[in-house]
């Protein structure tokens, strides 16, 4: 079963914000908000019959107007023109105009109760395919790792093979050396022998 949706709106930085949304909560998630801004006394619900109208138009969708106007809501707004040099319209004025209470009738407050619903399957169905595109690069960049190691595993296992068989030619070339000294000296003591005999 759909809720009924409500129209809130709150200040944020250079614009004021609205949505239609079922619940304060929903209201708080979709603004992004990290702290109860209607218990600070910083949001309300709304009474104001264009911007229910507007709301009601786009439920889910947070709509924005430069804070401080009285302009009307959309999904995008241009920046305050007049905060610097003149003095931002204040709100409880005594020229504001007394607003009266926007009612909405059963089958528009539906139809946007079922349009809120689609724009939350929405947005999680966007932050779910951000969500499996950020697991996709996670597992791209694993794989990469992944080869890049592997790669250097078998240079480094290569490497070993390499100088394990240099250095077995080192200690073969050592024992030949050392049975061709000891050859050598052998002959040369015989030879000297001869040479001494045949001198003396």
């Amino acid at each position: 079963m759909t809720r009924k949706l409500k129209t809130y709106q709150t200040s944020l930085g250079f614009f004021d914000l609205a949505i239609a949304a079922p619940s304060m909560k929903a209201a708080l998630e979709a603004w992004g908000a990290d702290s109860n801004l209607f218990h600070q006394g910083a949001a309300k619900e709304s009474n104001d019959p264009d911007v229910i109208a507007a709301t009601m138009a786009k439920p889910g969708v947070v709509l924005r107007r430069p804070v401080g106007s009285n302009g009307s809501f959309g999904q995008h707004a241009e920046l305050p023109t007049d905060l610097v040099g003149g003095e931002t319209p204040k709100k409880g004025g005594r020229n504001q105009t007394k607003l009266r209470p926007h009612t909405v009738n059963e089958a528009a407050a539906r139809k946007a109760a079922l349009a809120y619903e689609q724009e939350q399957r929405r947005r999680e169905h966007d932050r779910a395919a951000e969500e499996a595109a950020r697991r996709k690069e996670r597992e791209r960049r694993q794989r990469a790792v992944d080869r890049a190691q592997s790669v250097l595993d078998k240079a480094e296992r290569n490497h070993a093979e390499r100088t394990a068989a240099i250095q077995a030619e080192m200690e073969a070339l050592e024992k030949k050396m050392q049975t061709e000294e000891a050859r050598w000296n052998k002959e040369r003591g015989r030879l000297e022998a001869t040479l001494r005999r045949a001198q003396g």
